[in-house]
C-alpha cells in the first residue's frame, strides 16, 4: 500500500507540474479570452469538418449540458455556425465561420511557438527522449480509454525515413513485383523531403503502435495553392485498423490549416485499396495515362480534392 501511495503522489506531482507547464491554470489559455476547455473545443472545430455535439462529447469527454452552453456562446459571438444534418434530422452539424477561423488562427501559431520554446533549450537526443516518454503515456493510457484507436500518429524522427524507404521497396516488390527503380524513386522523394522541406507547409506523419511503425505519409508543397500527398503506405499487419484513413485525414487537415486550395496525388490503378481510401476521403479521378515503370505496364492516375 505504501508503494501505491508513493506512485499516486508521483502522478499527482507530475500533473501539477504539467498543468503549470502548459498554462492550464491561467484564466485565458495562450493569453487568449478562452479557457482550456473552450480552446480544446475550438481546436476540434477548426481541425475537423462536419462535427456534431455528440462527436465533441465523445472525443473530449464533456458534459453535454456544459458543451451546449459553450456552443451557444460561440454561435452568439459569430465563431460558430450550425446546419441540420442531412443524414439525421435530430443532429446539428457544427463548423467554424470565417470569423471563427480568423480569430483562432493566431492561437494555433501561439501554441506552436509555446511548444517550440519548450523544445528549443533541449538537445536533439533530449527532444527524442521527451517525445518517447509522451508516446509511452499516450500508448499506455490510450489503451485504457481509447480501445478504438490502438495506434498513435506522430511526426517523423531520425531513422524513420530510412525505414519508410526500406518498407516501400520491400513491400512493393513482394506485393506488386516492382523492381529496384521504384525503391530508387521513393528514396529520391524522401531524401528531397529531408533536405528541403519547410515544416510550416510540409510534413511527414508516422503511424506507430508500441514502438512499431505501422505506416506513413508525406505532404509536400507543389505550389502556393496546391499540396501533394506522397508515399502513403500501411504495413500488412495494420491493414483494416484505419491507419491509412487516419494518415490521409492528417494530410487533409494540415493542408486546410495552411490554406492550400487543392490537394493532389499520383498513384497507379493497381493500388485498389489505397484508391478506395482516396475516394472515401473525397478525392476525384482527374487523369489517367498508361506508362511503363518499375518493370511493369501500368496505368498512372492523378486524383485531386478541393479543400
Amino acid at each position: 500500500m505504501d508503494m501505491l501511495e508513493g506512485r499516486i503522489d508521483a502522478v499527482r506531482r507530475f500533473n501539477r507540474f504539467y498543468t503549470k507547464q502548459v498554462g492550464a491554470l491561467n484564466e485565458g489559455l495562450l493569453k487568449s479570452p478562452f479557457s482550456l476547455t473552450e480552446m480544446r473545443i475550438l481546436y476540434e472545430l477548426n481541425a475537423h469538418d462536419r462535427l456534431t455535439a455528440v462527436d465533441l462529447v465523445k472525443s473530449l469527454s464533456l458534459d453535454p449540458a456544459y458543451l451546449s452552453r459553450l456552443l451557444k456562446k460561440f454561435k452568439s459571438t459569430g465563431l460558430l455556425k450550425t446546419v441540420r444534418s442531412e443524414k439525421d434530422g435530430r443532429l446539428w452539424v457544427l463548423s467554424m465561420t470565417e470569423k471563427g477561423r480568423a480569430v483562432f488562427a493566431p492561437f494555433i501559431q501561439a501554441s506552436r511557438d509555446e511548444v517550440a520554446a519548450v523544445l528549443g533549450p533541449l538537445s536533439l537526443p533530449e527532444q527524442v527522449k521527451l517525445l518517447d516518454a509522451m508516446e509511452t503515456i499516450l500508448t499506455l493510457l490510450g489503451e485504457i480509454g481509447e480501445k478504438k484507436d490502438p495506434f498513435v500518429i506522430r511526426s517523423h524522427r531520425p531513422g524513420d525515413i530510412g525505414w519508410v524507404i526500406h518498407r516501400h521497396g520491400f513491400l512493393y516488390a513482394k506485393e506488386y513485383g516492382f523492381d529496384e527503380s521504384f525503391e530508387a524513386l521513393v528514396a529520391k522523394v524522401a531524401g528531397a523531403f529531408l533536405e528541403n522541406h519547410d515544416p510550416k507547409t510540409e510534413h511527414c506523419w508516422i503511424a506507430e503502435r508500441s514502438g512499431e511503425i505501422l505506416g506513413s505519409v508525406f505532404l509536400v508543397k507543389k505550389d502556393d495553392e496546391t499540396a501533394q500527398l506522397r508515399l502513403l503506405y500501411v504495413e500488412p499487419s495494420a491493414r483494416g485498423m484505419g491507419v491509412g484513413r487516419k494518415l490521409i485525414e492528417e494530410c487533409i487537415n494540415f493542408a486546410r490549416h495552411n490554406r492550400y486550395k487543392t490537394m493532389t496525388l499520383w498513384t497507379n490503378s493497381i493500388l485498389t485499396a489505397a484508391i478506395h481510401l482516396y475516394e472515401e476521403a473525397g478525392f476525384q479521378l482527374m487523369e489517367e495515362e498508361k506508362h511503363h515503370s518499375f518493370g511493369h505496364d501500368l496505368i498512372g492516375q492523378i486524383w485531386d480534392i478541393t479543400l
